[in-house]
């Protein structure tokens, strides 16, 4: 069985979120590294390749820094990876990022194709359905279990409700969401081989790209304005001195939650 696993290099969770104020588009100036959400996704692969066998490879649309991310996702236990990586690429949309991918994964031959349920940047989340689209292929999404069972999959879609079971012949287009799995940590001998492990980069005009479908010029959507949060007020702060309950009725009254 033969997996492609998409994955994305994000800003750091950590880091203060920051928007160029002459493009809207968020500042990679700061650190970056896997999106978590992919984390589970290739985690996930790799345990359908330990039960089915095959091989696991990772696709990456993004800068040249890119390839630090994507050799973690090598050093979990990948076996080789493609990053498509071209100046043109920048200002892409998500609808943009999906042509990109599916055209990069025409090339693949893969039984399945795994995402995080999102990006931590972007937040969308709508990246596989437009990949599943373009591929002509099922669409499985928010999946919290997915087993093979000869050529078809049997999976659950986690809902407000619960779960929903389906089955599904493969090839196939699945999104995993956080807590599927538990993602295994690089050991040192993965971080040491995931340096030898091939990593093949191609930029626009190796996959053919229609150039009017990428970049800012090709992006379906524009951000036309942006402004940070108000800041949050001091909240009130009542010490029971014999009439706490009373205002604290009061206050909720006021407030009209009561």
């Amino acid at each position: 069985m033969n997996i492609a696993v998409c994955v994305k290099q994000v800003v750091d969770t950590e880091a203060e979120k920051r928007l160029d104020p002459g493009s809207w588009r968020l500042d990679r100036s700061v650190d970056s590294i896997l999106n978590p959400y992919d984390e589970y996704a290739v985690e996930e692969a790799l345990r359908l390749k330990e039960s089915h066998g095959g091989e696991v490879v990772v696709l990456c649309m993004g800068p040249e820094n890119a390839a630090e991310a994507v050799r973690k996702a090598l050093a979990m236990g990948a076996d080789r990876a493609l990053l498509v990586s071209d100046p043109l690429l920048a200002g892409s949309d998500s609808q943009g990022t999906a042509y990109v991918l599916a055209e990069a994964l025409k090339n693949l031959d893969c039984d399945l194709v795994l995402f995080g349920i999102r990006s931590t940047d972007g937040e969308t989340g709508c990246v596989p359905a437009a990949v599943a689209e373009r591929l002509g292929l099922p669409l499985l999404s928010s999946l919290s279990k997915v087993e093979m069972s000869d050529s078809t999959l049997v999976v659950h879609r986690e809902t407000e409700q619960g779960y929903v079971a389906y089955e599904c012949p493969a090839p196939a287009v699945l999104s995993v969401v956080k807590g599927i799995n538990e993602p295994r940590y690089p050991s040192m001998k993965g971080i040491m081989s995931a340096k030898k492990k091939p990593m093949e980069v191609k930029d626009a005009a190796a996959l053919n790209l229609d150039a009017t479908q990428i970049g800012a010029s090709g992006a379906r959507t524009r951000v036309l304005s942006a402004r940070f949060p108000e800041p949050r007020k001091a909240g009130v702060k009542i010490e029971d001195d014999g009439g706490g309950a009373r205002r604290i009725a009061d206050f909720l009254a006021s407030e009209k939650l009561v």
